[in-house]
């Protein structure tokens, strides 16, 4: 009798145990909690969750916000971190940058996407543990393109389609559709359609394994999640944080450049130290300084910049022409600016993504190139117009009407010979009769000590020739 009593109280014990570990299965969404949370949520614990937004054009800016997101959730010990979504897309080295860290992290990170997951946004989406969409929300169309919206050619694409395969292999969801959303021409099988680029909405993400659950607000999202408890803390962007953001966007720095060189170029062409020069000097300050201070800029590349400028000095004031000393100049400041916006990935100074290294270096010759035409072009209109003609002298001075800066003196001495005083390359000061006076060389230079004979004398300056 025990036997039986104790064979039947074992039966419903197992019973009892089976059916409450399948009612577990079954309520909420509990069962697809991250392992990563499990010991909070076990402990009963106050899970902390650490949101932070994107909803701008992804940019280094956004790089540099997620960066210092998750460096602050590390330091107050984050249980979560939650990427607030609603953006278009953006630059694709951000992108990749961003979704690295994601994928890296050891605090699980979820997305809640508010409308749109496009391009770049897709790929940092997918890339998270978990996504969740607002109905009627977009994830996908994450073909690369240019700034003018043309597909770029299909290395690029690849580039793209292999990322968007990896990320997606690496959170458990369909590769083939990840890659979809990049290349029109692949097809998957009752999802997309070759020739279209796959986009989803909320019920097709939902159904195809890329979105965790529809909610409207993070409220729901955590209780979809399966999280009672929790409390939120907001990354915020201090004054100086948005200012670096605003100076590191590539339009910025774009502008930047064009204020550095278009200042050197106004300063060459009007005499002594102004306006031009302390403008490109301010704008010099502000493209490097937030660049070093994140680090993207190094001391090597400042140091670059400079002795490109005082070589491209050196040319234009003491080597006439314009030879290795002037096109070596050129070569370093391109070379430190382009570079400065670059983040090394290695230890050597070279050492960087080629993709980001050529946006880079375009982005700094079309604003050179803008600098330039922009400053011809101003140059032209300031000293022509009405409105800023006064700013030049327009008055003839007529030597028929008495106006002459020519003397008797110099006058009398065409014809003359002396020495060069000093080397003539092409301007230079001679030695006439025990007195020195400012000269030019016609033709070639004229070392120091060579005979030399004035041909003429106009506009305040000797004209002569070697012997």
């Amino acid at each position: 009798m025990k036997k039986h009593l104790f064979f039947i109280s074992t039966l419903i014990l197992n019973i009892l145990l089976i059916s409450n570990f399948l009612k577990g299965e079954t309520t909420s969404d509990s069962s697809d909690i991250i392992p990563a949370l499990q010991d909070t949520i076990i402990n009963n614990q106050k899970l902390k969750v650490y949101k932070f937004d994107i909803k701008e054009q992804i940019a280094p800016p956004v790089w540099r916000t997620t960066q210092k997101a998750f460096k602050a959730a590390e330091e107050i010990g984050a249980d979560l971190i939650l990427i607030h979504m609603n953006t278009y897309g953006g630059m694709v080295d951000a992108a990749d940058s961003i979704r690295t860290k994601i994928l890296n992290s050891k605090i699980p990170v979820y997305v809640f996407i508010d409308n749109n997951a496009a391009s770049a946004g897709a790929l940092i989406s997918i890339a998270c543990d978990s996504i969740y969409m607002v109905p009627g929300a977009s994830i996908g169309a994450a073909t690369v393109v240019n700034q003018t919206g043309e597909v770029v050619p299909d290395k690029f694409q690849s580039y793209m389609r292999s990322m968007m395969r990896s990320t997606a292999e690496a959170k458990g969801r369909d590769p083939e559709i990840a890659q979809a959303m990049v290349d029109p021409t692949i097809f998957v099988a009752g999802v997309s359609d070759s020739g279209k680029v796959l986009t989803f909405t909320t019920s097709e993400a939902i159904l195809n394994n890329f979105c965790e659950g529809k909610v409207e607000s993070v409220e729901q999202l955590m209780a979809k999640a399966g999280h009672a408890e929790y409390e939120i803390i907001e990354h915020e962007l201090n004054a100086m944080d948005k200012v670096i953001n605003f100076l590191i966007n590539p339009m910025i720095s774009g502008i930047l450049i064009m204020l550095i060189i278009g200042g050197l170029y106004f300063e060459l062409q009007s005499p002594g130290v102004g306006f031009p020069l302390a403008a490109s000097i301010a704008a010099a300050t502000l493209y490097f300084a937030p660049l070093y201070l994140e680090g993207l800029a190094s001391h090597w590349e400042i140091i670059i910049f400079v002795i490109g400028i005082v070589l491209l000095m050196v040319e234009i004031f003491a080597i006439p022409g314009f030879g290795v000393t002037g096109a070596l100049g050129v070569l370093f400041m391109v070379t430190g600016l382009t570079f400065a916006m670059v983040e090394s990935i290695g230890p050597t100074p070279f050492n960087v993504n080629i993709v980001p290294l050529t946006k880079a270096f375009f982005t700094v010759i079309i604003a050179i190139f803008l600098a330039m035409t922009g400053s011809l072009y101003l140059t032209r209109k300031l000293l022509t117009t009405t409105a800023f003609g006064h700013l030049a002298l327009d008055t003839i001075q007529d030597t028929s009407k008495g106006f002459t800066s020519a003397t008797e003196a110099y006058a009398s001495m065409i014809g003359k010979k002396g020495v060069a005083h000093s080397i003539l390359r092409p301007s230079g000061k001679v030695m006439i009769e025990a007195d020195v006076f400012d000269a030019t060389a016609l033709s070639g230079y004229v070392d120091e000590g060579e005979e030399i004979e004035v041909v003429s004398y106009h506009t305040g300056q000797l004209f002569v020739k070697k012997i």
